[in-house]
């Protein structure tokens, strides 16, 4: 089914956030609430790079572990790291080891840092503040035009592992759009 369904408790939720305790927790209390930190995006945008070719619930399962990995997804302790940092990254095993990702959350956290107004101000600017709402999960888009326009920005200004995708998954992640389908209890929830 690719509409919103209801859970064990009632709730309609969107598909995907009923498959396992971690997704519902995920759909229910984060995914689509507005985020609007820089330190907040950045780690969405690191953590969506990485899942890039991968499963979001080994992300999510491994949060904690990138959070304590990359100090908290502080952009300025961890645009300071360098050559051994990224030997001791590809030595965690409480991340995904991909060097290339790795590197470019190095890089992203100094493109970040260098984004005139900050990385929410220049996200931000590509929310939509009427988006189309979804009744069926093949309805909704891999990217969008803000997405891809977002992603050429942020390319402009040095991130990497940032395509019109993964930019549209941060998007719909950090609230930016709410691509909670209309059947779901939490769709609306936070406009």
């Amino acid at each position: 089914m690719s509409t919103a369904i209801p859970g064990e408790d009632g709730l309609a939720r969107c598909p995907w956030g009923l498959s396992t305790p971690d997704y519902i927790a995920y759909h229910d209390d984060e995914w689509g609430r507005p985020v609007r930190d820089d330190r907040g995006l950045y780690e969405r945008l690191c953590l969506e790079a990485f899942q890039s070719g991968l499963s979001w619930l080994t992300i999510l399962r491994k949060r904690e572990g990138f959070r304590a990995a990359f100090s908290g997804f502080d952009p300025e302790k961890v645009a300071a790291f360098g050559p051994s940092d990224v030997e001791r990254l590809m030595a965690d095993a409480s991340i995904v080891r991909n060097r290339a990702k790795i590197e470019a959350a190095v890089a992203n956290a100094r493109a970040a840092l260098d984004l005139p107004g900050g990385l929410a101000e220049t996200v931000w600017r590509y929310a939509d503040p009427d988006p189309p709402a979804y009744a069926d999960t093949v309805d909704v888009p891999a990217y969008t035009g803000a997405s891809k326009a977002l992603a050429k920005e942020l390319k402009k200004h040095g991130f990497r592992f940032v395509g019109p995708t993964t930019a549209y998954a941060l998007m719909q992640a950090c609230g930016l759009v709410d691509d909670h389908l209309t059947g779901c209890h939490r769709h609306g929830a936070y406009r």
